[in-house]
């Protein structure tokens, strides 16, 4: 599971007294022991990488709050608790198997135009989560839709 696998990379981490990869990691699971708490549920590996991309998101957010704050020390360590977090998300997928999986669930949904969006991103999500960013998905079948 990859819940275990980020427990016994903590202790990697703790063995090597890495600091810069022993954080990102102590927070993650705290985050993923605070979702448990609060959903009272074991979290399985889809759950597991929400919580993972809910991390990322934050961080990005973070690093360009602080590149608008041009303050590069801070989006240097960000930078770093994305690159170790990042390992965590399966393989992301190319471009060109993005716009594949679009053009097929707009034939699925049957989508003619912008008003079909929501049935879209409904199937792409269950396909690409953690795989891809969904914003970036969103903007795409945006794109597409009306044309």
């Amino acid at each position: 599971m990859l819940k275990d696998r980020i427990t016994e990379d903590m202790k990697d981490a703790m063995r090597a007294r890495d600091a810069a990869r022993l954080s990102p990691i102590r927070m993650l699971l705290a985050a993923i022991k605070q979702k448990e708490i609060d959903d009272r549920i074991e979290l399985d590996d889809a759950q597991v990488a929400a919580v993972i991309n809910r991390q990322i998101k934050q961080r990005r957010d973070s690093i360009a709050q602080f590149e608008q704050a041009g303050r590069q020390d801070l989006v240097a360590i960000e930078s770093g608790e994305l690159e170790v977090l990042s390992t965590y998300l399966p393989k992301q997928a190319e471009t060109a198997e993005i716009e594949a999986e679009i053009d097929a669930a707009i034939a699925a949904g049957g989508a003619s135009g912008p008003q079909d969006m929501g049935k879209v991103i409904a199937i792409l999500k269950a396909k690409l989560t953690g795989r891809a960013d969904l914003s970036a998905i969103s903007a795409l079948v945006r794109a597409r839709l009306s044309h």
